[in-house]
């Protein structure tokens, strides 16, 4: 059995969490057992802790994002340690490129990430495929690790007669990683979910138009930011429209969605397909409504996700 550890920044807790669910056929087949330091046990030292998982682990996970780099702690101890163990050949560093970040000129640019061509996690249309391809990269580490028989430690039982009762023992007993309990989201939480979502399309709307220009020098393009819950953008080639779309936040059935319309004048009330604010055990996304021509009800769009699914709707007209 191979031991992982995950170096990873707390505001990228969500992302961790879900990761681990994708490992969890590797724990079923007890091929591996993960650990991170939500584990340390109350009363324990926390550095000691830590270090001493670091120390023993075959395989390190470095989950990076902007907030992993500017962690003194994350980026200036466990970070240069587990390098340190990595090119002594001691243990296999593996980074998970989770948000856009600047990563490449770290100590860890040289390795092969996860997913596959360091394309951050959080940009995948769909994020169980970009998470289930990083299963498929450990899987195949561990494979190797297991192989070359680095990997055969094993936690000791030790005999009740011998257990003396101190915090150190008790964090050496074996446990179950599986301690994820279902979270429970408020309006307040699908409300944000839903407006950050919104702002991403307007951002990534407003980008891509200037980008289409650029690339195509007969195209001419225009996106208007109405107000915080309407956008409209049209394309223009030779002045005659080629496409036109309007997007805001509306309600129908009295709940808040993502709304697109091919018409950018923005009619109350209409619309050619909605995005819907769900939530499973843990995580908020978005579904679709069913309505356009490539749309699949049963994807869990990330907001970069439903970005590009809505712009696909735009596009395609001048296509």
């Amino acid at each position: 059995m191979a031991s992982v550890f995950f170096s990873y920044s707390h505001k990228d807790e969500a992302l961790r969490d879900q990761l681990e669910t994708h490992l969890a056929l590797l724990k079923n087949q007890r091929l591996i057992e993960a650990w991170y330091d939500r584990r340390i046990v109350a009363g324990s030292d926390v550095d000691d802790s830590i270090f001493e998982k670091l120390e023993t682990a075959d395989i390190i996970l470095l989950l990076v994002s902007s907030d992993f780099l500017s962690s003194t702690y994350c980026y200036s101890r466990e970070m240069q340690r587990a390098m340190e163990r990595h090119d002594a050949n001691e243990a296999r560093v593996i980074p998970v490129i989770l948000r856009h970040c600047d990563w490449l000129s770290a100590p860890f640019g040289k390795l092969m990430a996860a997913p596959r061509d360091g394309k951050p996690v959080t940009s995948w249309p769909d994020r169980d495929e970009a998470l289930a391809d990083v299963s498929k990269q450990i899987r195949k580490a561990v494979e190797v690790v297991l192989a070359t028989g680095s990997a055969s430690r094993l936690p000791t039982v030790v005999p009740a007669t011998q257990r003396a009762p101190s915090s150190s023992l008790i964090n050496s007993l074996p446990r179950s990683s599986n301690l994820r309990l279902k979270k429970e989201y408020t309006e307040q939480d699908r409300d944000e979910f839903l407006s950050s979502s919104f702002e991403y399309v307007c951002n990534f709307f407003d980008g891509s138009i200037h980008a289409v220009g650029e690339r195509n020098p007969d195209v001419t393009g225009r996106f208007e930011r109405i107000d915080s819950r309407r956008m409209a953008a049209l394309l223009y080639r030779g002045g005659k429209k080629i496409a036109e779309c309007s997007v805001r936040v509306d309600g129908f059935s009295r709940e808040n969605g993502i709304v697109f319309s091919y018409d950018a004048s923005v009619h109350q009330g209409s619309f050619n397909e909605l995005l819907n604010v769900k939530a499973d055990e843990q995580s908020l996304f978005l579904t679709m409504m069913g309505m356009s021509f490539n749309s699949d009800r049963d994807r869990q769009l990330t907001p970069e996700g439903a970005a590009e699914f809505l712009w696909e709707l735009f596009i395609k007209n001048a296509q």
